[in-house]
C-alpha cells in the first residue's frame, strides 16, 4: 500500500512520535509512506527509516490556508500513487478530506484528543473509519459527533518497547527519590496540583527530586513563568529541575522512581504512562478520560481525584514506603504493556484498517418505491452481494410502506427505512436523512429508483461512486450515468444495464421474497378455515393501484371467470388490497353459488407470497401481486393492458401472457372510459391458459 499521513508539524510531542513509529514500521513491511507536516526536529528520524516527507504549511488553521492546501496535497496523491490518506489532526485534516473529495481516496481519521464540541472539530468524524486511542474518546466522538459505532475503531497508543529499558524500581542505586511529570506546560495538565502535592511530600520526607519535563507552546509562556514563581514560593526551588523538551524520554525515564499525570481534564490517552510502565516506572495518575482504561488502581499504577493534592501526596508516599507495592505495580504494569499497548500491535492493527476500507466497501442501494418495483429489485440486490460479498456490506434505503419485503433479506446487511409523510417530511426532514446516510461513509450508491430525490439523496450521501440512469431528473448528481436505451427489456435486465458498470453479472434474474414458517402457518390456518380439501386452487388478483385503474380486468368477466371455475370444481382466491375491498363485494354478490374465497387485505406481502405458492395458477394484471407470483415460481397468467409487457414482465417459466395488441395499446394512460385493452381479453381467453398451465404442471404417469 501506499499510505499518506498528514500531521500539522514532527516536534516533541505523542501525536508526531506514533507517526514516526508507525511510519517505520510501515517501511519495514513493505509498504511505501508518504507524511506531509510543517516540518520540525523529527523529519530527520522519518526520512532515515526510508519514509518520504513534504513540508507544506497545513498545521493552520484559517480557512483560506486550509484551502490554499487542497491542491498540493492532491498533486501530492496522484504524484505518490497514494492508496489511503490518514490524517491525524484537525487542522490538516480539513485539507486533506478536501483533497480525499477531489481524488477519490480513501480518509482515515486518528482522534488524539478530547475535541471540543465545535464546528472545526467535527471533521475528525469524517474517515471512513476514525480511529480511536480509548474508550472514553470513542464515547466522545459518538455522542458527540454523531459517528456511527460501526467506524469507530480502537486502537490505543503504543511504545516500542526495544526503545524503553525495563528496570524494577528496587534495582536504583540512589536513595533519591525522584519524581517526574512529562507533558506540555499547560494548565489542564496540573502542573501546579501536582507540585502542591510534591511541597506536602518533601515536608514528609526531603529526600526527593522533582522532574518537570515539557515546554509550553504558543500563548502559555506565562504559565511558565508562573510555576517558576510556584516552586519558589513553596520552597522547592532546591529539588526541582525544569528541563524543557527532551527528544530521550526513555533516558528521562530511567532515572525516575514515580512518574505523575495530574492532567485536570479528560485525557485522552497518556502515551507517557505505558512508556513509563514500560520503563518499570511505577505511575500515579489522575483518574480521567482514558487513563482508566490504562490503570488498574494499585495493581497496574495507583489513581487520584484531579486537583485532590492530599490524595496525590498520600500515593507518593505509599510508593516511596512501600517498596513491594511499587514492584508489584511495575511488573504487573510492564506485562500488560507487552500484551496491549506494544508497536506491533498498534501497526497490525491499524494495517487492518487500511485492508479493511481499500477491500470491504460501503454499498448502498436506493429502491424506496413501489410495492412491485421493489420485489423486482430484489434479483440486483442479490446480485449486489456476490459482487461484493463480506466484509463488505450490503445497504437499501426503502420507504416506511414497504420496508416488511425487504427486512427478512440475507443479502442486506443493514436495512435504512425513509418516511417521506412522517419524520422525513419537508426540506429539514430530508436533509436529517440525507446527514444520516453521509454518516455512513458509503463508497457506493446503487441509484434503482432514479428520480429528483433519489439522485439528490445519492448526492448528498457523500459517495464517491454515484451510478443510475441519465434521465435529466438531477441525474448531473451522479458521476457514472448511462443513456436508457429505445429498444424495451423487462425491468429486472433494464436494473442488470446499470450494474453492468460496476461489474454485476446477470447470471440469475429470479425474483426472492423471505417468508418464516409462521407465514406458512397463519395461510395453512386461513385455508383449513375455508374447508379447501383437495380441491386445486386459482388465485385472482382483483386490483391494482388507485392510480392504475386502467390496469382493473372487468368485474363481469371476473364472474363468469369464477363460475366456470367453480363448475369444474376448481376453487377461487381473491387476493388484493383494503382499498378492493368494495370490489370484492360486489364480486361475491354476483357470484355467491361459486364459493369464492375472500382474502382481501388479510395479508401481509410475505404470507401472500405463501398462499399465492398454494395456488396452482394465479392471475393477475400489471401490479405488484404479479411479481409476488413470480417470485414463488407459480404458473401465472399476466393481463397486460395500457402497459407493454415487454418493458414490465419479467422473465420466469409457465407463464402466459395475455395482451391484446389495438391501436392505442400501450398508452400508459392511469384513465379510459373504454378500457377496450383490457375488456378485449375474454374469459373463455382465460380459462383456455389456465388449462394449457395446468396440464403443463400435472405430474407425469410412470
Amino acid at each position: 500500500m501506499n499510505i499518506l499521513q498528514v500531521v500539522p508539524e514532527l516536534n516533541i510531542g505523542g501525536v508526531e512520535r506514533g507517526t514516526i513509529d508507525l511510519s517505520r514500521q510501515l517501511v519495514k513491511r513493505g509498504h511505501k509512506v508518504v507524511v506531509v507536516s510543517n516540518g520540525g526536529l523529527l523529519v530527520s528520524e522519518l526520512e532515515l527509516s526510508g519514509a518520504v516527507h513534504y513540508q507544506l504549511p497545513v498545521h493552520r488553521k484559517s480557512p483560506w490556508c486550509i484551502l490554499q492546501m487542497i491542491k498540493p496535497l492532491c498533486e501530492i496523491i496522484e504524484k505518490e500513487k497514494i492508496d489511503i490518506v490518514h490524517a491525524r489532526s484537525r487542522a490538516p485534516a480539513w485539507s486533506a478530506y478536501f483533497a480525499c473529495r477531489k481524488t477519490r481516496r480513501p480518509f482515515v481519521t486518528t482522534c488524539h484528543g478530547y475535541y471540543s464540541k465545535h464546528p472545526f472539530s467535527s471533521v475528525m468524524g469524517w474517515g471512513k473509519r476514525v480511529i480511536v486511542i480509548s474508550n472514553v474518546i470513542a464515547k466522545h466522538m459518538i455522542e458527540d459527533f454523531s459517528v456511527p459505532y460501526e467506524r469507530i475503531r480502537l486502537i490505543p497508543r503504543s511504545v516500542d518497547l526495544e526503545r524503553f529499558c525495563f528496570t524494577e524500581p528496587e534495582q536504583k542505586l540512589d536513595n533519591i527519590f525522584d519524581v517526574g511529570i512529562i507533558g506540555r506546560l499547560s494548565p489542564i495538565k496540573g502542573h501546579e496540583y501536582f507540585l502542591r502535592a510534591m511541597a506536602q511530600l518533601y515536608i514528609y520526607n526531603q529526600n526527593i527530586k522533582i522532574w518537570i519535563v515539557g515546554d509550553t507552546a504558543g500563548s502559555y509562556d506565562a504559565y511558565k513563568q508562573y510555576l517558576r514563581t510556584l516552586v519558589k514560593r513553596l520552597g522547592l526551588e532546591r529539588i526541582t529541575e525544569f528541563l524543557g523538551n527532551q527528544k530521550d524520554i526513555p533516558a528521562v525515564l530511567s532515572q525516575l522512581d514515580v512518574l505523575v499525570m495530574a492532567t485536570i481534564t479528560q485525557e485522552a490517552f497518556g502515551r507517557v504512562i505505558i512508556e513509563a510502565q514500560a520503563s518499570g516506572v511505577p505511575v500515579v495518575a489522575t483518574r480521567v478520560g482514558g487513563v482508566v482504561d490504562i490503570i488498574e488502581d494499585g495493581k497496574t499504577g495507583l489513581l487520584v481525584p484531579a486537583k485532590d493534592i492530599a490524595s496525590m501526596c498520600e500515593a507518593l508516599k505509599r510508593l516511596m514506603e512501600d517498596k513491594a507495592l511499587a514492584k508489584k505495580i511495575a511488573v504487573n504494569a510492564y506485562r500488560k504493556v507487552k500484551e496491549r499497548y506494544s508497536l506491533e500491535s498498534m501497526v497490525d492493527k491499524t494495517v487492518a484498517v487500511y485492508h479493511e476500507v481499500l477491500s470491504s466497501p460501503q454499498v448502498l442501494i436506493i429502491k424506496m418505491s413501489s410495492l412491485g418495483d421493489i420485489i423486482l429489485a430484489t434479483a440486483a440486490i442479490r446480485a449486489v452481494r456476490q459482487r461484493f460479498k463480506p466484509p463488505a456490506k450490503i445497504s437499501v434505503l426503502v420507504s416506511a410502506d414497504y420496508q416488511e419485503i425487504l427486512a427478512r433479506n440475507p443479502h442486506i446487511d443493514e436495512l435504512f427505512v425513509c418516511d417521506f409523510k412522517g419524520r422525513d417530511k419537508g426540506l429539514f426532514g430530508f436533509l436529517r436523512l440525507a446527514n444520516k446516510l453521509r454518516a455512513k461513509g458509503f463508497d457506493i450508491v446503487i441509484d434503482l429508483q432514479n428520480n429528483r430525490r433519489s439522485h439528490l439523496l445519492a448526492w448528498l450521501s457523500g459517495a464517491f461512486e454515484r451510478y443510475g440512469y441519465d434521465n435529466k431528473k438531477f441525474s448531473f448528481l451522479l458521476n457514472h450515468r448511462i443513456k436508457d436505451k429505445k429498444d424495451p427489456c423487462n425491468p429486472v435486465q433494464h436494473q442488470f444495464r446499470l450494474l453492468e458498470q460496476l461489474g454485476v453479472k446477470s447470471d440469475t434474474l429470479s425474483l426472492e421474497l423471505f417468508p418464516q414458517k409462521e407465514d406458512q402457518q397463519y395461510v395453512d390456518n386461513f385455508l383449513n378455515q375455508q374447508w379447501l380439501g383437495s380441491q386445486k386452487l386459482v388465485g385472482i388478483n382483483i386490483g391494482a393501484s388507485k392510480r392504475w385503474q386502467t390496469k382493473l380486468w372487468p368485474l363481469s368477466h371476473l364472474a363468469r371467470l369464477c363460475r366456470e371455475l367453480a363448475q369444474r370444481d376448481i376453487r377461487v382466491v381473491v387476493t388484493g388490497s383494503d382499498t378492493d375491498k368494495k370490489r370484492v363485494q360486489q364480486l361475491l354478490k354476483i357470484t355467491s353459488s361459486a364459493k369464492i374465497i375472500d382474502a382481501c387485505g388479510k395479508f401481509s406481502i410475505n404470507q401472500l407470497a405463501c398462499l399465492i405458492k398454494r395456488c396452482s395458477v394465479y392471475i393477475s394484471g400489471d401490479s405488484a401481486p404479479l411479481h409476488v407470483a413470480v417470485s414463488v415460481g407459480v404458473p401465472i397468467i399476466a393481463l397486460f393492458g395500457p402497459t407493454d409487457p415487454l418493458r414490465h414482465m419479467p422473465s420466469v417459466k409457465d407463464c402466459i401472457i395475455l395482451n391484446k395488441k389495438i391501436a392505442c395499446a400501450p398508452c400508459y394512460r392511469s384513465k379510459c372510459k373504454k378500457c377496450v385493452c383490457m375488456h378485449s381479453i375474454t374469459p373463455e381467453e382465460v380459462i383456455s391458459a389456465i388449462e394449457d398451465l395446468l396440464k403443463i404442471n400435472q405430474p407425469k404417469k410412470s
